[in-house]
């Protein structure tokens, strides 16, 4: 399975870096799973409501130059479903069964998503009705995707 994570900004946190790392070569043994930084847009801290769109807007064109034409697209949104790691595991098992082998993760930047990009996602994922960083959300992500591979496997990391 390949798995790009296409994701808004640079990383810069060395702490974050590391276990992004360590999971990503983890997860070596079971997909091909690549991070994929576009540019943030640069805005002012105090934006008006069409200044948020529009930031969203540009950041949303740079995220869909990026996905590929067949990928199943998993966004991650606030709104979306929230799933157990083993609804996950179901998810991306059930995905490369019926010949799905390009799952996108798409993480947006500090305002979220652009609608052109949710309208884009095959679904919406949730990990929680909380707002997190979303340089944190690229460790808990491919968390849950070793675990999910994992899980496929029955190999004992999920408890």
């Amino acid at each position: 399975m390949n798995i790009p994570i296409i994701t808004v900004g640079k990383l810069k946190e060395k702490y974050l870096k590391q276990g992004i790392d360590e999971y990503l070569k983890r997860l070596s043994a079971y997909a091909k799973v690549e991070i994929i930084e576009v540019p943030d847009e640069k805005a002012p801290e105090e934006l008006s409501e069409t200044e948020m769109l529009q930031v969203k807007q540009k950041e949303g064109e740079r995220i869909l130059a990026k996905i590929n034409p067949d990928a199943h697209v998993i966004a991650l949104a606030i709104e979306g479903k929230m799933k157990s790691s083993e609804e996950l595991a179901d998810t991306l098992d059930k995905l490369a069964t019926y010949g799905k082998s390009k799952v996108a993760f798409v993480i947006g930047g500090s305002l979220g998503l652009s609608e052109d990009v949710l309208k884009r996602a095959d679904e919406k994922l949730s990990f929680s009705k909380m707002t997190f960083p979303h340089q944190l959300m690229r460790l808990v992500l491919v968390e849950q995707v070793y675990r999910a591979f994992r899980i496929i496997k029955g190999a004992p990391y999920h408890k």
